[in-house]
């Protein structure tokens, strides 16, 4: 596999925000978001041996498998290797990019941030949408809203880089949130924190 970073931090965003975890960054995406915060093209290439000997050695038992798109990438050997070891596994996709069946039973947390719709995967249990501001139309992404993911739905202010944009995004998405309040709020708190 092709991976572009590991590291370990704490999960800045969403359902698990503030949880100690390992982040298996693993590099390529299908898509070109002109907002994309991640320079995830390079990387080397490692072994899932080489993988778990890397992501073992912080001691936290959350793995983080995210991208890029992971879904292009990982495979039953991986995941089996990780859960083997003990580890929760939590990956964040795109959602555009169907995952083969048999891999689900070895993923305990699926976090998707959708780029648009219709998604192809068999199962979320989180969904995490980027908020662009007023006049964004997230009501595609409600209709999914139900049973598992009452409670489990952020909707996340998308960090242009401009800060004065960023502050009328994120009134945009608090108002949003208090007159649709299936939605949670998300917040990028690893950037707040100056962390990875």
């Amino acid at each position: 596999m092709k991976v572009n970073e590991i590291f370990c931090s704490l999960q800045g965003e969403g359902r698990w925000t503030g949880t100690p975890a390992v982040f298996l960054r693993l590099s390529g995406c299908n898509l070109r978001c002109s907002f994309c915060d991640t320079a995830h093209e390079n990387g080397v290439e490692m072994s899932v041996a080489d993988i778990l000997s890397a992501v073992t050695r912080f001691g936290v038992k959350h793995i983080v498998i995210t991208g890029g798109e992971p879904t292009m990438q990982i495979n039953g050997e991986l995941l089996a290797a990780l859960k083997n070891a003990g580890f929760f596994v939590q990956i964040e996709t795109n959602g555009s990019v169907a995952l083969p069946s048999d891999l689900y039973s070895f993923i305990d947390w699926i976090t998707c941030s959708p780029k648009g719709v219709p998604l192809q995967l068999q199962r979320i249990d989180e969904l995490k949408v980027l908020f662009h501001g007023a006049g964004c139309d997230v009501t595609a992404y409600e209709r999914l809203i139900e049973g598992a993911l009452k409670g489990n739905s952020f909707l996340q202010p998308c960090d242009c880089g401009d800060p004065c944009r960023n502050r009328e995004i994120v009134s945009a998405t608090v108002d949003y949130i208090l007159s649709h309040p299936v939605w949670r709020l998300s917040l990028q708190t690893h950037k707040m924190l100056d962390i990875r």
